[in-house]
């Protein structure tokens, strides 16, 4: 997928930003939620609705594509710690928003500047079972390895498709 496909389907994406701040809003007051996943999804919240984080939002695209990775990685946590029927149950938007927001945590990082990626990727990892949500976040490993400089970055989008492709695979 080619720079321009991944920013049109974040532009797409993107849209979903105002649905995933209420879901996170009405999740914060479902007593299903454990209390350390409300504190997140205040805390991702929060940061979506500050105009100033680690992208500033006054910056067009990259400034929302932060604050809707940050939000995707709560609600996956939140996935991953508690059962999925409970985030359906109060999704309102168009779409699986399990799809979405793993889609948005593989496209971001793409789209966002390395540094930032990596410390909002810093404590994050991808389930053993191949669905892409994250577990044992305890352990503090990164979801993505940088590589290095020289690799180009179509290498790195064929190699995100292919780990995909396998994770579709081993769950079907």
């Amino acid at each position: 997928m080619s720079k321009l496909e991944l920013k049109s389907r974040m532009k797409n994406l993107l849209m979903f930003l105002p649905n995933m701040v209420i879901l996170c809003c009405k999740l914060m007051v479902d007593k299903r939620v454990p209390r350390t996943e409300r504190a997140l999804l205040a805390g991702a919240v929060i940061y979506a609705i500050i105009p100033f984080d680690f992208i500033p939002d006054m910056i067009p695209f990259v400034g929302q594509v932060d604050d809707l990775f940050l939000i995707s990685l709560t609600l996956l946590r939140l996935i991953d710690r508690t059962d999925d029927t409970v985030v359906r149950e109060h999704w309102r938007g168009g779409g699986d928003v399990v799809q979405l927001a793993e889609s948005v945590a593989t496209i971001a990082p793409l789209l966002m500047p390395r540094r930032i990626a990596r410390v909002l990727l810093a404590k994050v990892k991808p389930t053993a079972e191949g669905s892409g949500l994250i577990i044992n976040a305890a352990k503090f490993e990164p979801v993505l390895v940088e590589t290095p400089e020289r690799e180009q970055p179509s290498d790195r989008l064929g190699r995100l498709a292919d780990m995909g492709k396998k994770k579709r695979s081993r769950s079907a």
